[in-house]
């Protein structure tokens, strides 16, 4: 093992984290600028979650999936950004100047040294327990639309697709084009009979309001009605989910045979990199989550930081590449001050668009409180250490515990996932006033074992 464990190191004018739109856009304009630049991604291919690649077979069988993201990538390379695909970022210091990584194939150590780091790290879909929700055959939205999309497999035959928010519309078309049935569409909340407030804000937006209103009459020719104020209760079977009960608007209960459920709840920004490395940061519009705190273009308080995409907050994918191109912009103003001087003014005009936009996909689609607290003690919240919402409350209910004496006293949030799943659950059982989460640490991705066992100096 020692000998696939070397640490290489890697000097770069600027190292993005994040190979997905916001990274894809920012190195591009980096690297256009004369700047040496490094992209770093887990996956073994770029495009993040939006651009995903399709395998080599089903490209040519089905044809490329998003060319847009083809084109990105191909432009990244040919602007000669070293591209470090498979390789995870798992520590940092000096401000992100240095960032220590792993190959996720080998487990071999790395350090990235730069003059200035974007961390255009994405976000996690994020998840809301209920009794069942652990069955074989329960997924998130997220992965039946890679299963659809990429794969060209149906998650199921009979599917229920649940939770709040604007993904499920393309998920649900995804799933019917690769041939599944939908035997429920559930949507949390009234999106689609909005408030005249609302209206007057969608139509500000007239891509926006174009695409969801072309999802809307592809489920209407399927036959698919989208049924609103409604939430799945509970989901049923003993080695895969059979059925779901599903709580109408009218308070009515009804259970619905299926053979996958899909749940979502929209995203949740991915902060831990800029957390770790210092960054103050500020509830985001919906309260339940912590942003770093940062500028129009994407800078933090710590010299040389930069956060770009959804870790600066949730928006989709258009703002995630504006934003990247304003962090790298900035940089260039920074590093590279002789070049000519870009005009940012319409970029930033775009920024503020698109974030107004997606405050209105807050207000439209958001997650009530009582949507937590009614989750019933012996459901699971943790998955990785098996720990209850009951045994949260507990913990929470001697008075001696806040979110992290919860977390040691029950050990929620301690398994693989690190909190990524349940840490923002966990939160809201522990009834603090103002979002909080777990403290950011190193390492902020789970490590092969051989990383901390073969003598190598693992911070």
């Amino acid at each position: 093992m020692a000998d696939v464990m070397t640490e290489s190191e890697t000097e770069t004018d600027v190292a993005v984290v994040g190979g997905g739109p916001a990274g894809l856009h920012a190195a591009l304009v980096l690297a256009r600028g004369g700047l040496s630049v490094t992209l770093i991604d887990e996956s073994d291919t770029l495009g993040g979650q939006y651009y995903k690649r399709r395998a080599e077979q089903l490209a040519v069988a089905f044809g490329d999936f998003r060319p847009r993201g083809t084109e990105l990538i191909r432009e990244v390379r040919d602007a000669g950004v070293v591209c470090r695909t498979g390789t995870l970022v798992w520590g940092a210091e000096d401000g992100g100047r240095t960032l220590f990584t792993s190959d996720v194939r080998t487990g071999a150590l790395g350090r990235v040294r730069a003059r200035a780091t974007v961390a255009a790290t994405g976000a996690y879909e994020r998840s809301l327990p209920f009794p069942g929700w652990t069955l074989p055959g329960v997924v998130t939205p997220g992965l039946a639309l890679h299963l659809a999309t990429m794969d060209r497999v149906p998650v199921g035959s009979r599917v229920v697709l649940a939770g709040t928010g604007p993904f499920l519309l393309p998920v649900a078309c995804a799933l019917l084009e690769a041939g599944a049935g939908i035997e429920a569409l559930v949507e949390l909340n009234h999106p689609y009979r909005p408030r005249p407030s609302a209206v007057a804000g969608a139509l500000r937006q007239p891509a926006r309001l174009a695409e969801a209103a072309r999802y809307l009459l592809t489920l209407a020719r399927h036959g698919v009605r989208v049924e609103q104020g409604a939430r799945v209760l509970a989901a049923y079977g003993d080695t895969q989910v059979t059925a779901v009960d599903i709580a109408g608007a009218d308070g009515g209960v009804r259970r619905v045979e299926t053979d996958a459920l899909c749940v979502g709840f929209g995203f949740r920004p991915s902060t831990e990199l800029p957390r770790l490395l210092g960054c103050p940061t500020r509830p985001d519009r919906t309260g339940t989550e912590q942003l770093p705190v940062v500028d129009a273009d994407g800078a933090t308080s710590v010299d040389g930081l930069y956060v770009a995409g959804d870790g600066a907050g949730i928006a989709g994918v258009h703002a995630a590449g504006v934003r990247g191109q304003l962090a790298a912009h900035a940089i260039l103003r920074r590093l590279a001050p002789g070049r000519s001087p870009v005009r940012v003014a319409g970029l930033r005009r775009r920024a503020r668009a698109l974030d107004r936009f997606a405050a209105l996909a807050d207000r439209l689609y958001p997650l009530p409180a009582e949507a937590v607290a009614d989750i019933p003690d012996a459901t699971q919240v943790c998955r990785c250490e098996g720990v209850t919402a009951g045994e949260i409350r507990q913990a929470v209910a001697t008075g001696w515990n806040d979110l992290h004496g919860a977390k040691a006293a029950t050990r929620a949030g301690m398994g693989p996932c690190q909190g990524r799943e349940c840490g923002h659950i966990v939160a809201a059982l522990a009834r603090r006033d103002e979002a909080e989460g777990f403290a950011a640490r190193m390492p902020i991705r789970p490590l092969p074992m051989a990383a901390t066992v073969e003598g190598q100096e693992v911070r």
